[in-house]
């Protein structure tokens, strides 16, 4: 259990060990380590809770299944801390308290335990567990001063808040053997230790937390009410507002056990609120008295005044949208903040929002102030943007996803207050007004996605009023200055591709239409940005211009009449009246590619056959038939290595070489259908999800299969990030993104091929102390995980003696190290503050200074300059030492191992710390690691902040000239030599590759 902090230190209650958490899981995989989830914000039907923060703002906090995200009113409900690490369980109840958040986790799964933990700023402090004879999940968390009050639906379990020790259990009395208690608890003002209950049977029980009795119990006014919903108190002391199940809703006196008011509603109410800044009520908003009320049957929030008998104010329609007429879910909890005009909701809809009341005009309805969502429904679609615009660097910020809710997101992987749903229109404005759904006015469910944003106009692109108006006119001049659409995407049973602008977030001017009027079932943009393919379940397919909207390509082309009349006499010598053209896919097309200089397209479809055409005639000049007459369910094109990969319905990827058009690799393994797969950043690797849970990384070079791991729910798309960075991961049932760091980036990981079935790592089950940012536990780099090597497969000792001396080595060392020693003056000089360092105010006169009240350093000043000199000698760092030591011996390993331990910036430091007399010794040391073929990049890299650094004394020392001249000599040397190798290589190649 995790140490608590100084401002956190009570005594914990001693916990039981569980028999399942013997057993600690995989942390990640041999390639990929979990990172985070995006775009989840409040998906879980457990209620908010939130906490004032001084004066000035308050902090909301979600959940999304084993984490809770804490979110700022003040900053716009951007996210502030994400909990670490992740409850065994899914969070069933939260509650917070002061700096502190209560959370309970485990359902109905006994396997895998339930418990409560503390947590502060995202940091777990500390855990409690409810007693061993306790058998059911906590669904309510409520915290009444001493007291920490946690209900099930049989009984009542209370804790002391400050020894956080279990105090009692209170059992109320049940008839049978369900559920007794409706999960409705709350506390009012002046009632000091009682806490009130609500029940199945429409009863409210009045318990005395101290004594644990049961004092009194609310009786309802008709038997036919149903069970308590929910339970609120009133800014009135002893008044107490309870929901039934029925609609209705009773204002009652606790102390006199009076009604004072009744109302009723079509839906039953889950969540109640009352305003506590004195305005709202009467005719001109200046009366107290305001109570909203929520339901998860309804995304519609009442306002009732309760003056004069109680009466509607107004009804916020649509405050949580609901996806479609079978759609039930609604609210989820709704809450005003004390003393202020602010109304919160969240809703099944994955959103967290924030309402205010404009006093100047007056309006008993409130306006929208801040929102945070996502996604309400599983992704279908991830798609990472790529280079070439401001907004999208070479990092992989953004991804663009689709799910079945019919809506395109962008979803930031920096800041979750950036993530931006992409505009269809005034579609939520039309639904209020015509009654209609979400579901009937946005676009069906996008299938596919394809972007370039090298013509993009950012936020300046053309402005249209209405989406996908197809204009007629367009201004060829103004286009050209500001950009058009970046964005394509085909939907389910619609024979209409759609463009997007990525700069606006907003739907574009263009619908583009199949040739044959079948739906549209694949796309591409060029390289470009100019043109835009799109694909159809009759194999028609087609090129339209982006700029002017217009059609341009048919592939294959129309056929003249002079073609139309050799096809007809071809038919008939062959004894059939059939004159289509014999090129075209004759089934669904599933995939569509570009290569970068706009000189082919490249095609695939179901009828098992990938097609190269030219781009500028439309004409077939290639065709490859798939073995075993497989279909191709999609394909994904690498401009680095100009290789297609296909992935088949045999549960096969292959990778087809568009020069030579061969199949020059078959990745076997899939246990099932392949639904989505895609190339690395680099071009190395291949990653491919399919239907048995499983997301597998094959080496291209090698062909074999390097690392493999099963998910809780099966992956149904995934992307690659532009930067290697990321791997996202869209599962089914899930409205979530996860993303998982690439660990080869910052450590050296031993790939090797592993077993089909054996090297399949099992993630289902992350172990929960996994940290959210991914940072796991150091590991030896030589140790290879479970799995990694098939039977009497070894690794060398020493795989230094087993390279060849003729080979050229590159080191282990991350690239981003190196890389960063590069440009560390431009890192330097953009992260300089922009301001300066402000002087100290003055001290007082009568206060002395600080250097005055500074104690004198008697030793410095008393010791001799000869002294100071041994001192400064005796502190040289290592790497000086090793550099005198290697000049004598000429032994280089143990300094070239000191120099490449070290950061970027303390490598710059002892490189720009060289005396005068280690700058020789210092080029011999690079020269000697270049003739043993060794560390090249790192070599090159030293030697050019050396050479940027102490490159004024090369003249004025013969010495350190001469060597200089050595190094570059034997430079010049390796580089012809692995030119002239490079270049046997590559004739080979392109000789073995040649059609002969």
């Amino acid at each position: 259990m995790p140490a608590l902090e100084d401002d956190f230190a009570q005594p914990l209650a001693k916990r039981q060990k569980l028999a399942n958490g013997s057993k600690r899981g995989p942390n990640g995989s041999r390639i990929f380590a979990p990172y985070r989830t995006l775009g989840l914000v409040s998906p879980t039907s457990v209620p908010f809770t939130t906490v004032p923060l001084g004066k000035t703002t308050f902090q909301v906090t979600t959940s999304i299944g084993r984490t809770i995200q804490t979110h700022d009113l003040a900053r716009g409900l951007n996210l502030v801390f994400l909990s670490r690490p992740r409850t065994p369980a899914n969070i069933t109840a939260t509650c917070a308290y002061k700096d502190r958040i209560f959370v309970a986790w485990g359902g109905n799964n006994k396997d895998r335990g339930r418990g409560v933990w503390v947590f502060k700023r995202g940091k777990l402090l500390g855990e409690l567990e409810p007693p061993s004879r306790v058998d059911e999940p906590t669904n309510r968390l409520l915290v009444l001063g001493a007291w920490l009050v946690g209900c099930g639906s049989r009984s009542v379990e209370v804790w002391n808040s400050e020894t956080l020790e279990h105090y009692t259990t209170l059992t109320p009395s049940s008839s049978g053997t369900g559920e007794t208690l409706s999960g409705s608890i709350c506390a009012l003002p002046t009632f000091l230790n009682k806490v009130f209950i609500g029940r199945k049977d429409g009863n409210v029980e009045v318990w005395n937390l101290s004594t644990g009795r049961l004092i009194h119990t609310l009786l309802p006014s008709s038997s036919k009410r149903g069970s308590i919903t929910a339970l609120e108190p009133t800014p009135a002391l002893s008044i107490l507002a309870i929901a039934y199940a029925d609609g209705s809703i009773t204002i009652r006196n606790v102390e006199t056990d009076e009604v004072l008011l009744e109302f009723q509603q079509k839906s039953l109410v889950t969540s109640i609120s009352f305003r506590t800044d004195g305005l709202g009520a009467g005719n001109d908003g200046r009366d107290e008295g305001i109570m909203a009320t929520g339901s998860v049957e309804s995304g519609d929030v009442t306002f009732w005044d309760l003056n004069e008998g109680g009466k509607v104010k107004g009804i916020l329609r649509g405050a949580h949208n609901k996806l479609s007429s079978r759609d039930t879910s609604g609210i989820t909890k709704i809450q005003f903040l004390p003393g202020q005009p602010v109304l919160l909701s969240s809703g099944s809809d994955n959103s967290l929002k924030s309402w205010i009341f404009d006093e100047v005009p007056f309006s008993p309805l409130p306006r929208p102030l801040h929102s945070r969502s996502g996604h309400s429904a599983p992704i279908i679609r991830l798609l990472f943007t790529p280079t070439g615009s401001d907004e999208a660097d070479a990092v992989g910020k953004w991804i663009l996803s689709s799910s079945q809710d019919r809506t395109l997101w962008c979803f930031s992987t920096r800041r979750d207050g950036q993530n931006t749903e992409v505009s269809q229109g005034q579609v939520k404005t039309k639904a209020k007004k015509s009654g209609d759904t979400l579901e009937d006015l946005r676009t069906p469910e996008i299938t596919s996605i394809a972007c370039c944003l090298n013509r993009d106009g950012g936020m300046g692109s053309t402005n249209v009023s209405k989406p996908w108006s197809n204009i007629k006119t367009t201004n060829a001049e103004e286009a050209n200055q500001i950009g058009w659409e970046s964005i394509i995407t085909t939907h389910r049973g619609d024979r209409f591709a759609r463009t997007w602008s990525w700069g606006r977030r907003k739907a574009g001017r263009w619908t583009f239409e199949t040739s044959d009027k079948t739906e549209a079932s694949s796309t591409c943009i060029t390289a470009c940005g100019t043109f835009a393919l799109v694909g159809s379940s009759g194999g028609s397919l087609d090129m339209f211009n982006l700029q002017s909207g217009m059609h341009r390509q048919r592939f294959p082309p129309r056929l003249n009449p002079n073609e139309v009349k050799q096809q007809r006499l071809k038919a008939l010598q062959d004894g059939h009246d059939d004159i289509t053209s014999s090129a075209a896919h004759d089934r669904e097309l599933t995939g569509v590619a570009v290569d970068n200089l706009n000189e082919h397209v490249i095609s695939c479809g179901l009828d098992g056959a990938v097609k190269i055409w030219d781009f500028k005639t439309g004409k077939l000049i290639g065709h490859i038939k798939m073995p075993y007459s497989a279909s191709i369910t999609a394909l994904k094109y690498n401009s680095i290595a100009g290789l297609v990969s296909v992935s088949c319905d045999d549960f096969c990827v292959r990778l087809v070489d568009v020069e030579t058009r061969r199949i020059v690799r078959e990745l076997w393994g899939a246990g099932g259908q392949i639904y989505d797969h895609c190339f690395s950043s680099d071009g190395r690797w291949i990653v491919a999800c399919s239907m048995d849970s499983i997301v597998r990384i094959w080496d291209l070079s090698t062909g074999s299969l390097i690392d493999a791991f099963r998910t809780a729910t099966t992956c149904t798309s995934l992307a690659f990030s532009s930067s290697g960075e990321y791997l996202a991961t869209a599962h089914s049932n899930e409205s979530g993104i996860e993303l998982w760091t690439n660990k080869s980036l910052y450590t050296h990981i031993p790939v090797h091929e592993i077993h089909d079935i054996q090297g399949v790592i099992d993630l289902s089950e992350i172990d929960p102390t996994v940290s959210s940012t991914g940072v796991l536990p150091a590991q030896d780099e030589d140790v290879v995980p479970p799995g990694g090597l098939d039977e009497g497969q070894t690794i060398p000792d020493d795989l230094d003696n087993e390279i060849s001396s003729d080979l050229l080595t590159l080191s282990i060392v991350p690239r981003t190290r190196w890389e960063t020693l590069l440009h560390l003056d431009t890192i330097k000089e953009r992260n300089k503050p922009r301001e300066g360092p402000k002087q100290p105010q003055k001290a007082p006169f009568f206060l002395q200074s600080g250097n005055a009240a500074a104690p004198e350093n008697t030793d410095q000043q008393g010791s001799s300059r000869v002294s100071r000199l041994e001192l400064t000698n005796s502190q040289r760092s290592k790497f000086t030492e090793l550099l005198a030591s290697s000049a004598v011996s000429f032994q280089f390993d143990a300094l070239i191992q000191e120099l490449a331990s070290l950061s970027p910036a303390a490598a710059d430091l002892e490189i720009r710390s060289l005396q005068l007399s280690e700058l020789e010794y210092f080029v011999r040391a690079m020269t000697a690691r270049l003739q043993d073929r060794k560390d090249y990049e790192l070599v090159n890299t030293w030697m050019t902040c050396f050479i940027r650094l102490h490159g004024d004394f090369i003249e004025e020392n013969d010495a350190l000239q001469a060597a200089i001249t050595k190094w570059r000599s034997v430079l010049k040397d390796e580089e012809r030599r692995l030119s002239t190798v490079i270049g046997y290589c590559s004739g080979v190649i392109d000789f073995l590759r040649s059609g002969r």
